[in-house]
């Protein structure tokens, strides 16, 4: 292939404003251990709206284009990117440059498009998958017959991660912010969605018998939420949060901590090495992928916008409405 004479598209961002233009520039070139990708589809995530604002700097590293992750052909491959071929269809997670119609990826962050997926449903994947795994797998080593609660379940992490749990054997409960939501997230797998803006998630949960029952909380709101997850923990309890949307700073008895000896941790995806993330598409493919090639588990897309509609995208992500992933199709 010959990049020297071929233009990427890509979004960029006016520093000043943060207002997003689309630019054409050089097509990237793999390095040893990474794949070029023809993008047909990208996945929009809340770190990229926090990037976009300055809130959010990529790694020294990475490519200064949002986008975390990707779908498409292999177009070029490095000396040492494995097996990959030419030609293969791969979603993946990129170090950054997915809003564009080509990205590179390490070739250990890239998965096969499972049978029947399309690409924009592939795109919904790399990310949401990681994260799930990686926190409630990985750190929260969640276990068969563990009762498991979700925050932001129509998140696109929110709804991979009820069923990924609930196929794993958890006993899955979440929250969202609409009552039609929360019906099509118990649909989903989980055993009762709880409307946090006209229910009490610890009252309703209390109630359900399940007061220092939870095994493991899956958090990306923080602030008010901090203390009811430390109440509704079980004895041995692992609390994972991934973001602070309610935010970072909060009054906290933490009695609970001590009397029930519980894990309260916390991580980033993108801040781990490629390494790290490697064995996490390991043992993804080892875990999950199964049921993803049989239909078990499929991503909720929310919308699919062209990629000069990306404002409209971030806007209706900043929004809140929606459920499951909002794409970029190239």
């Amino acid at each position: 292939m010959n990049t020297s004479t071929s233009q990427c598209r890509f979004v960029a961002v006016d520093p000043e404003h943060h207002h997003l233009t689309i630019e054409t520039g050089p097509i990237p070139v793999p390095g040893e251990n990474e794949v070029l990708i023809k993008v047909h589809s990208a996945g929009l995530n809340r770190a990229d709206l926090l990037q976009r604002k300055g809130l959010y700097p990529p790694p020294q590293d990475a490519s200064p284009v949002m986008g975390l992750e990707v779908a498409g052909t292999i177009e070029a491959v490095g000396n040492a990117a494995g097996s990959w071929q030419v030609g293969d269809k791969v979603c993946a997670l990129t170090h950054g440059g997915g809003y564009a119609n080509y990205a590179v990826a390490p070739a250990g962050q890239c998965m096969p498009v499972p049978s029947g997926f399309s690409q924009g449903e592939a795109a919904a994947l790399p990310e949401a998958l990681l994260t799930v795994w990686h926190n409630i797998f990985q750190r929260a080593g969640l276990k068969p017959g563990e009762k498991v609660l979700i925050h932001g379940g129509a998140s696109g992490i929110g709804t991979l991660g009820i069923m990924m749990s609930t196929i794993m054997g958890g006993e899955v409960y979440t929250t969202a912010g609409t009552d039609e939501k929360c019906r099509a997230l118990e649909k989903r797998g989980a055993l009762r969605a709880i409307n946090y803006k006209t229910e009490d998630f610890e009252e309703v949960l209390t109630d359900l018998g399940l007061n220092n029952k939870i095994n493991v909380i899956l958090d990306m709101i923080g602030g008010n939420y901090i203390q009811k997850n430390l109440n509704l923990a079980a004895a041995e309890g692992r609390i994972v949060n991934i973001a602070y949307m309610g935010g970072f700073k909060a009054e906290v008895n933490f009695a609970p901590l001590l009397m029930k000896r519980i894990t309260l941790t916390g991580s980033t995806l993108r801040a781990q090495t490629f390494a790290q993330k490697t064995v996490m598409v390991e043992e993804i493919m080892e875990h999950i992928f199964p049921h993803l090639e049989n239909g078990d588990i499929k991503p909720i897309i929310d919308s699919i916008y062209p990629l000069d509609q990306v404002e409209q995208a971030h806007g209706h992500m900043e929004g809140g409405q929606h459920m499951g992933k909002i794409i970029l199709k190239m």
